[in-house]
């Protein structure tokens, strides 16, 4: 037997062999950045050719860990047999044959065997789609390649690929660091340090431990600050996380909380079958009645009370609206999310690129000499084009448009001025990656002739400074004659409080506390508006180490644009017609979050109250006064990941169904901790995408809005669908057990033989069953307010509801017999068909009752609904078979009604669904009253 550490046990554990896992450097945290690049022969300028990435995706594999095992075809073949629904049809088998009823045998074989294939198709597709949305989801990684940079799947990542990393980003491979700008990485899920580690260039021992290797950043920690460079040293399971996930155990699947209920409601239905036939065997038998015939009426309400759909329902409920919540841009790979999203009633959304089209353009420029609008569609300022000489431009304003573009870790190649033709590519969205607003900055810049590329050549950026949250301040240190030119943007007050000076026309001079106030009014007013301001700040320094934040001297505001997404007021006028509030979190000051919220319909009112973050409290300590503030606002401006998980926690304690939005690593624990984590798919981070429950590949409102609304239809076709097999199976009881009595005292039989209940069971309850499941739904589902999280699949009214409808269908059905038996004096065979096909008929009618309360009769979701019809379709011809079909009609022990029959049959067929019918009439005429 082979040694745990044998290559050829890891083979037979389906592993790739220790040999192939191995890096292709060694130690390269013990050597220096340039020699790591030597030994994996790249230039960390140009990166890896196209052609070489190629060839060594091909010697290294896909950049992929092992997934777990998954359950195989065969045990989840064996998982369709394990239902307490399916025991029960087992054992009902298993009286048959001991009783040699080898028809009724057969027949619930066919039942059982029916009932597991599809079940084992419906979830071994679930298993297959949630893989494929799991590579849907899979982030891309910018990588430089043939001297630009690019986005790269990460499964195509190789040794020697030059990786940039920003904050947020999650590390996709192993990486020698090549450059590191306050970069801190979180490493807990290697090494177990909550602490996050500042990462240098430096080589470091070459038996430093994993948690000292600083010059290193590993597959699937966090970078928490900074930006760098990295070449990649290993990948795939050849890294560190690799290597751990090798004595990872298989987790096991997720049950959602619905199917749970439904697992136990069948539990219930069991019990209580077994119950029913056991006392109505008994009572048979005290009266006398033929031993044979009870066991053959114990069998049949068996058979009867078992809705055989049940265990799939949910599953293919569930699983289908994941497929339709992807085509939508909505990708959940976790079923209880969809689940979730039905009773959701609250969603704290953030503004730039969910409220609004995330197109930053710069619009205002405030100096102290004057105000300026530029047009970013003409590329003009103040109406007067630049092009390609600045040279007429204001000084103060010069000097803004510079210290923007240069304060910046964006990247915008090929940006040219608008409206000229010199040659030039123009600017391509795929040439642009950054930050929106940043990018707008650096357009405003090229408007007027100055890039970024021509400044760094001749201004060298020696540091940046990451923007803190904290602060709302960022900086970049750029090397000039000697000296350094330091750029800083951030919040208006933030970098008005750090200025003693002001640029003017005629030099720098004091900038006074009475000013400075000045400055901010004009800040708030530019807000009001609804544009996004930024402070621009300069200063000289002699040192790169220097402190960035002291000693500045203000150059002016900018003001960015960034116009709502035109969907999103219809999308907020929607929550709020569902009952769901719609609440605004922002960064950006009161007054433009306050803008934003009026143009969206967020808010009704121009001055509606704002809440700034720092007023909110720890939920624990906070008043009850204070607590009702913070739940009647809609409205929170500057707030900080942690506020977010405040709120969260707020509205969760007042037993709110929440989902919160977030794109940043800092808002992980906001958006776990939320019963719907959304993350943004353009502009989120890897942190933010692995916790969240649900990714927006279009960072759009309208889209949790539309996942919401499916969430609903979802829950309500599942609802349906177990009404209608708990109503109609337990008519089916109703009626043989009411029959076996009626039986026991007249000349009357029963109403329904074993064989007949299971080939009902099998065509009219699991076919329109399912066609309810798979229903679109309808807009009504969004004029009602979210259900309660706890409220079960079934409620006092649906229990209420199935019992009447229950007893309706199998009076209809005992009515239709004992007219047929007395008064057509029909045969017992003839007499059981027309009970036999009262009640299959009685079944696929009732299927149009079970529309959403409220809705018109004949225009609703289930009339509009093609399964249902289709359904119906194929349920027809075979019960037509079920009569008409030699052998088929023998086995079922069913006889031609004649015309007499089927009028009968056909009558009392619709009683149910016209007095069904009849009432929900009378509730949609008492809704549209009122």
């Amino acid at each position: 037997m082979p040694s745990q550490d044998d290559p050829a046990h890891d083979e037979q554990r389906g592993a790739t062999p220790t040999a192939e896992r191995d890096a292709p450097v060694d130690t390269p945290f013990a050597k220096p950045a340039d020699e790591v690049c030597s030994a994996l022969e790249v230039d960390p300028a140009q990166g890896l050719s196209d052609d070489e990435a190629r060839r060594r995706l091909e010697r290294h594999g896909p950049n992929e860990l092992r997934e777990a095992r998954t359950k195989s075809p065969w045990r989840i073949l064996l998982d369709q047999f394990m239902s307490t629904v399916i025991l029960v049809l087992v054992a009902a088998g298993v009286v048959a044959v001991a009783t040699a009823r080898w028809e009724e045998a057969i027949a619930i074989a066919a039942v059982v065997l029916v009932n597991a294939g599809i079940g084992f198709t419906t979830e071994w597709r679930a298993v297959r789609a949630m893989n494929a949305l799991r590579v849907l989801a899979r982030p891309d990684v910018r990588v430089r390649r043939g001297g630009r940079e690019r986005s790269v799947d990460e499964s195509k990542l190789v040794p020697g690929d030059i990786v940039v990393l920003e904050s947020g980003d999650r590390v996709p491979a192993d990486l020698r660091l090549l450059e590191a700008n306050g970069v801190r990485v979180d490493e807990a899920s290697l090494t177990g340090e909550s602490v996050a580690v500042t990462k240098r260039v430096d080589a470091v021992e070459a038996d430093a431990p994993l948690a000292e290797r600083t010059s290193m950043t590993y597959r699937g920690t966090l970078i928490g600050d900074g930006s760098g460079e990295g070449v990649v040293t290993a990948t795939g399971m050849a890294t560190e996380l690799g290597r751990i996930s090798e004595l990872a155990e298989s987790a096991e699947a997720q049950v959602t909380p619905l199917q749970r209920r439904l697992d136990h409601l069948g539990r219930r239905l069991a019990v209580l079958t077994i119950a029913i036939a056991v006392l109505v065997a008994v009572l048979g038998l005290v009266v006398g009645q033929d031993p044979r015939r009870m066991i053959e009426t114990a069998i049949a309400l068996g058979v009867a009370a078992i809705p055989e759909g049940l265990p799939i329902v949910a599953t293919i409920a569930l699983a289908r609206g994941m497929w339709l919540l992807a085509r939508r841009n909505a990708l959940v790979d976790r079923l209880p999310a969809v689940e979730t999203l039905g009773a959701t009633q609250v969603i704290f959304t953030d503004k730039t690129g969910t409220l609004t089209e995330n197109r930053m353009t710069l619009t205002r420029l405030v100096t102290e000499p004057g105000e300026h609008r530029l047009d970013e569609a003409e590329g003009t300022i103040d109406g007067e084009a630049y092009g390609d000489d600045p040279g007429d431009l204001d000084d103060v304003v010069r000097r803004l448009l510079e210290t923007g573009a240069l304060c910046t870790n964006a990247e915008a190649s090929g940006v040219a001025p608008a409206g000229r033709d010199d040659g030039e590519e123009p600017a391509q969205e795929a040439s642009q990656q950054g930050d929106p607003t940043e990018l707008a900055l650096l357009r405003g810049a090229a408007m007027v002739g100055i890039r970024r590329g021509e400044l760094l050549d001749q201004q060298p950026e020696e540091r940046e400074v990451a923007f803190d949250a904290e602060l709302m301040l960022m900086a970049t240190f750029h090397r000039r004659d000697g000296a350094y030119r330091v750029a800083v943007k951030g919040a208006p007050g933030a970098v008005l409080e750090r200025c003693d000076t002001v640029a003017t026309s005629d030099g720098d001079r004091a900038l006074g506390d009475e000013e400075r106030s000045g400055w901010l009014e004009r800040s708030e007013k530019m807000a009001g508006e609804g544009l996004r301001v930024l402070g621009i700040a300069t200063k000289a320094a002699d040192d790169v180490d220097e402190e960035p934040y002291e000693g500045l001297t203000l150059l002016g505001l900018v003001g960015l644009h960034d116009p709502p997404r035109q969907n999103v007021p219809w999308a907020v006028q929607e929550c709020r017609d569902a009952g769901i509030a719609v609440i605004l979190a922002t960064g950006d000051q009161a007054a433009t979050a306050r803008a934003i919220a009026f143009h969206t319909g967020i808010v009704d009112d121009e001055q509606a109250d704002v809440m700034h973050g720092a007023e909110l409290e720890d939920p624990g300590a906070a008043s009850e006064e204070a607590r009702q503030h913070v739940l009647s606002t809609r409205v929170f401006a500057r707030v900080d990941p942690e506020q977010k998980l405040r709120l969260v926690e707020t509205f969760q304690a007042d037993g709110r169904v929440v989902a919160m939005t977030g794109d940043g690593v800092n808002d992980a624990p906001a958006l776990k901790k939320a019963d719907i984590g959304v993350a943004m798919g353009r502009r989120g981070t890897d942190a933010a995408k692995q916790v969240a429950d649900m990714i927006l590949q279009d960072d759009a409102f309208e889209t949790i809005v539309g996942a919401i609304h499916q969430g609903r239809v979802i829950f309500g076709n599942i609802r349906k669908s177990v009404l209608f097999m708990l109503c109609t199976n337990l008519a089916e009881v109703l009626a043989v057990a009411v029959g076996s009595v009626i039986a026991a005292f007249a000349a009357l039989p029963l109403p329904l033989l074993p064989l007949q209940i299971l080939y009902l069971n099998v065509l009219t309850d699991v076919f329109p069953a399912l066609a309810l499941a798979v229903g679109r739904g309808g807009p009504e589902v969004m004029n009602r307010p979210p259900r309660p999280r706890s409220e079960s699949i079934l409620t006092s009214d649906h229990w209420r509801a199935i019992v009447a409808s229950s007893l309706v269908i199998a009076a209809s059905v005992l009515a239709a017999l004992a007219i047929a038996t007395f008064g057509l004096g029909l045969p017992r065979l003839e007499a059981i068909t027309v009970s036999f096909l009262t009640l299959a008929f009685g079944k696929l009618w009732f299927t149009f009752v079970l529309a959403t309360p409220g809705t018109h009769p004949f225009d609703n979701p289930v009339v509009r609904n093609p399964y249902v019809w289709g359904a119906l379709a194929l349920c027809i011809p075979l019960l037509l078979a079920a009569v008409y079909l030699p052998g088929l009609a023998d086995v079922l022990s069913t006889a031609r009604p004649g015309a007499a029959g089927w009028g009968l049959l056909l009558g009392f067929s619709v009683v149910p669904a016209l007095a069904g019918l009849a009432l929900r009439a009378r509730q949609h005429a008492t809704r549209t009253s009122s």
